[in-house]
């Protein structure tokens, strides 16, 4: 039995069998849907993240040492 799967890889999004072009450059806020992919916490969010890119992230993670993941 094979599960359902979201993933991104040489630019491609891939979704189950479907695959498509990554629509942002780094994989942060990735649409499907009516969600926004996140990277860090390996799930989606119900509004894109207020961070430019996954090092401001880091860098709010390790400042703050709060898990994004909790938001």
């Amino acid at each position: 039995m094979t599960i359902w799967q979201f993933s991104l890889e040489s630019g491609k999004v891939t979704h189950g069998r479907k695959q498509r072009r990554m629509l942002t450059s780094n994989g942060c806020n990735e649409p499907f849907k009516d969600r926004y992919w996140c990277p860090k916490s390996r799930w989606f969010s119900k509004e894109p993240c207020p961070f430019m890119n996954r090092h401001e992230c880091h860098n709010y993670s390790r400042m703050t040492g709060e898990d994004l993941a909790s938001l």
